[in-house]
């Protein structure tokens, strides 16, 4: 048996977003090779003119973006009301329990402006046990 046929680059799994009942998200673990690439495609170099060295800068609104595109595939849940815990919203004449539907440009907004969100998807991506296969002993 080879550990490189054992390997799975990424896998899918629905959590529950603590706190908020009803909110669960499609998350997808991304491996250490995938992250890199990522933060490859969204890191510039830029020449130094005082240093006459290169300079990696990354880019962050393309990094949220890309990482964005790359971890969350789905959500359900996501009412208003959870939605204004999250960011600063006009809720003025909406009904709090109508659902906020999962869009890509939906998701990029809530990572980009949501320092919470942000910080627990990065907190469940890469939370391998999120992920395990259970199974019945």
């Amino acid at each position: 048996m080879q550990l490189k046929n054992l390997i799975i680059d990424s896998k899918s799994a629905w959590i529950d977003y603590s706190g908020m009942q009803g909110f669960s998200v499609e998350i997808v673990n991304l491996s250490k090779k995938e992250l890199q690439g990522l933060r490859k495609r969204c890191t510039t170099q830029k020449l130094d003119r005082k240093t006459r060295s290169m300079e990696e800068t990354l880019d962050e609104e393309k990094f949220v973006v890309e990482f964005t595109h790359s971890t969350i595939r789905n959500w359900k849940g996501l009412t208003l009301e959870h939605l204004e815990t999250l960011l600063l919203i006009d809720t003025e004449g909406q009904d709090l329990s109508e659902e906020l539907e999962y869009s890509s440009e939906n998701a990029e907004i809530l990572v980009g402006q949501s320092t919470e969100f942000d910080q627990w998807l990065n907190e469940v991506v890469f939370d391998l046990d999120n992920f395990r296969t259970v199974r019945d002993k």
